[in-house]
């Protein structure tokens, strides 16, 4: 882990060894941040090599979010950098497809909920005393299209998105006028591994038009400095989805999403 420090102010994004987590990292990167990079896998290192090009002092941290003490090992070593986070960006998240009768397993589905909901949570629960404390921050919560709409054979993971849009409007709420500022980013299906690693890639949707990831990354860190309450992140169609779904009747939604998630 580096030990230099530099006068850049520093941004924490989980998530950021691949897909949308990583592309924000470098957009933050080459805005002028320093990063804190979190993952599991190994990837994240590499990802801290390529940001360090862009002239950004990178912590690259390993830790599972889906357990307490992973979450809180991971706050020890961000606390241990000793520097103030002026960015923190709670992307991390996982999916899983199939029917939830009978292709999807319990424990899975437990694993995506505390990842997706409680890390959510736990993290936020120690970044925005901090950030209060000194006037000023941003945080950004990656949600999800997908909170707008039934997800059959994505059962858990839709309701899960849905949390955390709910959670970021909440929390935004309650620190209006005080500085810090939360903004969700609101992603289409975009082009990384995601609906590959959820066991989705053979779906329609897995197989379908994604989203440029590197611009629903610029797009969440644009509405992220900027202060806005949420942001959509993809093309034209995929905001004219998140609208219309506002007026659609869950039924239709409903189906209209198995339809292309089913396996």
């Amino acid at each position: 882990m580096p030990t230099t420090s530099t006068n850049r102010p520093l941004a924490f994004v989980t998530g950021a060894s691949n897909g949308i987590g990583t592309e924000i990292a470098r957009e933050l990167a080459t805005r002028g941040f320093d990063i804190i990079g979190t993952g599991r896998s190994a990837s994240v290192d590499s990802v801290a090599e390529r940001l360090r090009a862009l002239g950004a002092t990178v912590y690259p941290l390993h830790a599972d979010l889906s357990t307490y003490d992973g979450v809180e090992n991971l706050w020890k070593q961000v606390q241990e950098i000793g520097k103030p986070l002026d960015i923190a960006v709670l992307n991390a998240g996982i999916s899983i497809g199939g029917s939830f009768a009978t292709d999807t397993d319990l424990d899975d589905e437990l694993e995506l909920i505390a990842l997706n909901i409680n890390a959510v949570v736990h993290l936020a629960k120690r970044v925005a005393p901090g950030m209060l404390a000194r006037g000023t921050g941003r945080i950004l919560i990656t949600s999800s299209i997908s909170a707008t709409t039934p997800t059959p054979y994505e059962t858990v993971y839709g309701p899960s998105k849905a949390f955390g849009y709910s959670f970021a409007e909440s929390l935004r709420e309650e620190l209006r006028g005080t500085g810090v500022t939360v903004t969700a980013l609101l992603p289409g299906a975009t082009d990384s591994d995601f609906h590959q690693r959820a066991g989705m890639g053979t779906t329609a949707i897995g197989k379908g038009r994604k989203n440029d990831k590197r611009l629903v990354a610029g797009q969440g860190v644009d509405a992220l400095l900027a202060g806005k309450d949420h942001v959509v992140g993809g093309d034209r169609a995929t905001r004219r989805t998140a609208f219309l779904n506002r007026f659609l009747p869950e039924s239709f939604k409903a189906r209209r999403q198995g339809a292309i998630a089913r396996p």
